[in-house]
């Protein structure tokens, strides 16, 4: 069925932060560094302070003698797996030294928009500007600026897997050898809506009402509670609709505790709403992780060994979970679909004078990935064997599942030969490549991309979610209420950005409890409405939330077999229910709507238990859910110009159960758009003094439509075993997939021109290919 939602956003009448008008708000700007590496020996804001319709300006020394306690740190959302420093954490407010460009120095409040902006631009700070530094490798180097005092080598975190000799002798051992090197550039997260935030605070009853654009609204309110120290229970946070996250609406930042804190401070509403240049400096970058390594290979082609280094560009600061991120659960998928007996990894986080890095669609699985499919290609090149059956060889095989990896990672479920199969069916793989040698006869280069991913989704077990030390397990609550007249309303603790949730939500609902779909409302982003959630991300929603729909359903559908057993004076055990309908077996006739159970709940004249019709389920996964799948692309590179033109592209993907394929079909769109761009477009540019080359859309490279080829789907399903619904989720696969897919495509492409694919480094841009081919040819 088409997505419920959409009507409002396609009229315009859909209502996002900035759209809301709070009587009496007072506007918030920010002044944000200008420099990358500096230390603040003051900051004037004396004649902002003067302006006209100015009614107050914050630095850190000013909240430190204001009545309320001024918040210092944003915290990482887990320490314990990795430890982290509280220093190299955020500051809410920066202090004597600024570590990027856009940190935060100051926030102004004026009755207009216009005249905070003009406020900002009025605040004098004393600048001692100090070398910077915005490459990882560079930022390691013993002559590179110093970023924090106790880390004089720049390094937050040095993180290793595996037996290093163990591994070594595998490849002494090994008949071939392959290596591959993936550098990761930087990426912004871009949604549609930028960052905004309102806060209203009454100081009668103590209550702060925050309004904001988020993925995780019961996670901040959780973290504003402990930034502005303020209890959590007078902490009320409402999410309208939401223009995009990707991952970077997920944590909290500066701004979105400074305007609950300032609305405290002055009892005004406050209102905020981030310019796009203001997100690409100081929202969370994603990717940057840089991979290099080789894989051991014995005579007929089967993996023995992997070893890998990898390198992060964290930014300023130890954001949020990205110290988790870009070690353990990156490594945790990088086998893929093959078995891999042994593994070393060895990976550091380097601090650098760049924007903190932390979630984005895909997040670190997107380099894992495309290392381990890079050097799928890498190693059929160097022992002569077919791509496509290189992977084949190696696959788990179906009856290995549950399948426990090298890492520890238990996959689930999978039938990765028959994605490959249908992958290869739909390209008409042998009368490709039979075309790409006559067409290299022609001077034209065709390339024919491979891409067998893994996904780990539906994170949230706890003993998963203690290992790695996420500060909370992964849980997601859902409650189900019928209303007297049998309508029916499910709230959930995850967050709708774009999903269609509304949608799939009611479907599964709907479905459980045979009522028609149009009954059935779904309310998410409401801490009034649902006491604790976890939100939306790592491809959580269908698989932790819409099974905590569907069990609470279920527990609604038993308690209402306890009222018609009651009712009609039957056995618990003798009632039937179907399609919206309970009756006595054997007696159908003798039968009751869920609409009459009901009503005969809600009146309670006669009712065994409690009156009402409602069900509250906490649920938690007893194990993740592993979405998989094959994409391939087929490119032909122009070797004049560099430039890649898409022939083909074909997606085949696992997502268990789908509860409504076409939303998981533009799920995958969407995110194969993402991974193309990253592969061929995207990149954070930064000049040798850490200022932003690329801080609006007029320099950084955003795909248009006609960058993105038609996608051909396939569906393949192998139901997950562990959730009541049998999903995996799918939102993150695109980008996951795609990246390696147009690389090895790319370097498919080019091989016979004695084109290096071993280190790649994203963009390939036309001018990077054109250089490459020249040297070749020089």
């Amino acid at each position: 069925m088409n997505r419920t939602e959409d009507a409002e956003f396609t009229t315009g009448s859909a209502e996002y932060t900035d759209d809301i008008d709070v009587a009496g708000a007072l506007h918030a700007a920010v002044l944000r560094s200008q420099h990358a590496h500096a230390k603040v020996d003051g900051i004037d804001t004396t004649e902002a302070e003067s302006l006209d319709g100015v009614v107050a300006v914050f630095t850190a020394e000013d909240m430190d003698e204001a009545e309320t306690p001024a918040p210092r740190k944003i915290p990482s959302m887990s320490t314990d797996y990795i430890e982290v420093e509280p220093q190299l954490f955020r500051p809410v407010l920066a202090r004597d030294r600024v570590r990027y460009q856009g940190e935060i120095l100051a926030i102004a409040l004026a009755e207009d928009r216009y005249t905070a902006h003009d406020a900002v631009d009025c605040i004098d700070v004393d600048y001692e500007r100090l070398d910077s530094v915005t490459d990882p490798e560079e930022a390691i180097q013993e002559d590179a600026p110093t970023l924090f005092e106790d880390y004089p080598d720049n390094v937050a975190y040095d993180w290793e897997f595996g037996d290093e000799e163990e591994v070594d002798a595998v490849f002494e051992e090994a008949a071939y050898t392959a290596s591959a090197t993936v550098n990761e550039q930087r990426l912004i997260p871009d949604p549609l809506e930028p960052r905004a935030a309102i806060a209203d605070y009454d100081s009668a009853s103590n209550q702060l009402e925050i309004q904001m654009s988020t993925q995780t609204p019961h996670s901040d309110r959780h973290a504003i509670a402990g930034i502005i120290h303020h209890p959590e229970n007078k902490i009320h946070v409402q999410v309208p609709r939401v223009g995009g996250g990707f991952g970077a609406k997920i944590h909290n930042y500066d701004v979105e505790s400074l305007v609950p804190w300032c609305a405290r401070e002055l009892e005004r509403p406050v209102k905020w709403q981030a310019k796009r240049s203001e997100i690409h400096q100081t929202s969370s970058h994603g990717r940057a992780l840089n991979l290099e390594g080789e894989a051991a290979l014995d005579e007929s082609g089967n993996l023995l060994g992997v070893r890998v280094e990898g390198l992060t560009d964290l930014g300023g600061y130890v954001s949020s979970h990205i110290h988790m991120l870009t070690t353990v659960l990156c490594i945790e998928v990088i086998n893929g679909q093959y078995e891999l007996p042994n593994l070393y990894t060895r990976i550091r986080g380097a601090l650098t004078n760049a924007t903190c890095l932390d979630s984005y669609r895909g997040v670190h699985e997107v380099a894992a990935i495309t290392f381990i499919e890079r050097l799928m290609h890498e190693a059929a090149k160097e022992i002569g064997m077919d791509p496509a059956e290189l992977r084949r060889q190696n696959q788990i095989p179906e009856d290995a599942f549950p399948y426990e990896t090298v890492t520890g990672t238990e996959y689930d479920s999978g039938n990765y030969q028959q994605a490959l199969d249908e992958a290869l069916e739909a390209l008409d793989y042998d009368e490709l490549r039979e075309r790409q040698e006559k067409l290299r006869e022609e001077g034209r280069y065709l390339g024919i991309g491979l891409s067998a991913y893994t996904h780990v989704s539906g994170v949230g077990p706890a003993d998963v979610c203690k290992e790695y030390g996420i500060f909370k397990t992964h849980w997601e609550s859902g409650r189900i209420t019928v209303h007297q007249s049998g309508t029916v309303t499910a709230y959930c603790g995850t967050m709708d950005f774009g999903m269609g949730h509304q949608t799939s939500y009611a479907q599964i609902v709907a479905d459980k409890l045979g009522v028609p779909i149009e009954d059935v409302e779904i309310i998410e982003g409401d801490t009034r409405h649902l006491n604790d959630g976890v939100g939306t991300h790592a491809s959580r929603s269908l698989v932790v939330g819409g099974s905590a729909l569907a069990e609470s359903a279920d527990d609604v559908i038993d308690k209402g077999r306890s009222i018609v057993s009651h009712q009609l004076e039957a056995a618990e055990e003798d009632i039937e229910f179907e399609n919206g309908e309970f009756w006595v077996k054997g007696a159908p006739d003798r039968s009751m709507t869920i609409q009459e159970v009901a009503s005969e709940a809600h009146r309670a004249w006669d009712v065994p238990d409690e009156p009402g019709l409602e069900a509250t389920t906490y649920y938690l996964p007893e194990q993740m859910a592993i979405t998989s799948g094959v994409h391939a692309a087929v490119v032909e590179v122009d070797t004049e110009t560099g430039d890649v033109e898409f022939e083909r592209y074909i997606s085949v993907d696992d997502a268990g159960n789908r509860v409504n394929p076409k939303i998981v079909e533009g799920q995958l769109h969407g995110g194969i758009a993402q991974g193309i761009s990253q592969a061929l477009y995207e990149d954070v540019v930064y000049d040798d003094n850490g200022n932003m080359v690329t801080s609006t859309l007029q320099d950084y490279a955003m795909p248009k439509s006609f960058h993105v080829p038609n996608v051909e789907t396939v569906e393949v399903s192998t139901p997950a075993p562990d959730n009541p619904l049998g999903a995996k989720g799918i939102g993150e696969t695109g980008p996951i997939a795609a990246n390696a897919a147009v690389l090895n495509a790319v370097a498919d492409a080019l091989d016979p021109l004695g084109f290096d694919s071993t280190e790649i480094d994203t963009p390939l841009t036309p001018e990077k290919i054109w250089k490459a081919i020249d040297r070749n040819d020089e």
